[in-house]
């Protein structure tokens, strides 16, 4: 049990930033450490607009759902890079339209992961599962949730802001197609990222990297559109998150183009 609790303490890393928790700082969350909130606020700083930047993504995240559950007809999705629970989690949202969607999140920080297991309770008729793994490990991934999912009728596989996570190095674009290789035809991917086209963010960013457990990689809208090869993808295409789909009824918040996003079908 001892060398179980100093794993999960050197897997937790409070003296260090951490991503998912100053994503939950600059979303106004409370599940944090001072190095989170710290580095949050010279991200902030150096970048004013991101709060609304992380607003602008869950807004995102909301519409690509309810498209998907209204009018895709999913019921199974995969959440990878869960984050720490907000409002209108990935389940909350599609089982508040399909209450027996089923949820599988994916996610390696344990922070995370209790939390998760805490907070996101599934409705009486769907389920929310968790996996504890990495997306360099798709294959991992894909195992553990064939448990929760069936692999026959189409999921979507949703992806906000991770990849930017992943190096070069490690190649992005294999991982998404790995992943989506193990999902019947019909599945759809749902993607956002940042991009490296504003100056101030890439300077955020910068500073970021210097002082948190993992780096963030900006790229180019065209490189996250090349997260959607092979796929059909929806109207209106790759565009910066507010351009996607808008809702009517939401009140309008503008902020720099910076993070890039879309959906699209198998084949």
């Amino acid at each position: 049990m001892d060398h179980m609790t100093d794993d999960l303490h050197a897997r937790l890393r409070t003296d260090r930033p951490h991503s998912a928790r100053v994503w939950n700082y600059l979303l106004g969350g409370k599940d944090n450490y001072p190095v989170d909130s710290e580095l949050g606020d010279v991200i902030l700083t150096t970048f004013p607009e991101f709060a609304a930047v992380a607003r602008l993504q869950r807004r995102f995240l909301a519409r690509a759902v309810g498209f998907l559950v209204r009018e895709a007809g999913i019921r199974q999705f995969l959440d990878i890079g869960t984050g720490l629970p907000t409002a209108d989690n990935t389940h909350e949202l599609a089982q508040r339209i399909a209450p027996e969607s089923r949820i599988v999140y994916v996610d390696n920080d344990p922070l995370v992961l209790t939390h998760a297991q805490a907070l996101l309770t599934s409705s009486p008729e769907g389920v929310c599962a968790y996996v504890d793994a990495d997306v360099r490990d798709p294959a991992r991934i894909l195992a553990e949730a064939a448990g929760t999912l069936d692999f026959d009728r189409p999921v979507a596989l949703t992806m906000m802001g991770i990849m930017g996570q992943i190096s070069d190095a490690d190649r992005p674009a294999d991982l998404v197609a790995d992943l989506l290789s193990g999902l019947p035809s019909g599945s759809y991917l749902a993607l956002s990222d940042g991009t490296n086209t504003n100056e101030a963010l890439n300077r955020a960013v910068a500073a970021y990297n210097q002082q948190s457990v993992h780096t963030y990689h900006l790229r180019s809208p065209q490189e996250i559109g090349s997260f959607f090869t092979g796929l059909d993808l929806v109207a209106p295409g790759v565009v910066s998150s507010p351009a996607w789909r808008p809702d009517p009824s939401q009140p309008s918040e503008t902020a720099a183009e910076v993070a890039f996003c879309g959906v699209a079908r198998k084949p």
